[in-house]
């Protein structure tokens, strides 16, 4: 038994996909760990790049480790036999513009809560405080069908 390593392009799909909650790895500020759920979508840069997309406050732990340490590890898994998943290392960067902020809280609430709930999600989250994050991958993991 070994996992198989996704082949390439396959990522971006399982993300895509189905709306699942990732997980978001963000290192304190005295050195220790902090994992939170986030909700994700994916949007490509103008060089051709994909890259994972979320909102948060900027005074949540991991708010406040983004801006202090651009630095993160999100993971997405499939929960179900035969089970996959993706880790994605990369930076984070962030904006607080209006426009940008409604636009995507209401994309990313539309994608888990469906689109007749999105114009709700976005007035909710598009809020100040609140920042997109879109994290550039540096690295990708991707195994598929861990239990074959």
């Amino acid at each position: 038994m070994g996992y198989t390593p996704a082949p390439p392009g396959w990522w971006q799909d399982f993300v895509r996909a189905a709306p699942r909650p990732a997980v978001l790895a963000v290192t304190r500020l005295d050195g220790s760990p902090h994992a939170a759920p986030v909700w994700i979508d994916l949007d490509t840069d103008p060089d051709g790049t994909d890259v994972v997309v979320f909102t948060t406050h900027r005074e949540t732990i991991k708010g406040r480790a983004i801006l202090r340490d651009g630095r993160v590890c999100l993971t997405v898994d499939d929960d179900a036999p035969p089970f996959s998943f993706v880790l994605l290392s990369g930076r984070a960067t962030v904006s607080e513009d209006p426009e940008e902020l409604v636009h995507w809280a209401s994309r990313i609430g539309g994608r888990y809560m469906g689109s007749d709930r999105a114009e709700e999600y976005g007035r909710r989250n598009g809020v100040p405080g609140e920042m997109v994050v879109r994290v550039r991958p540096d690295k990708v993991v991707a195994t598929v069908d861990v239990a074959d």
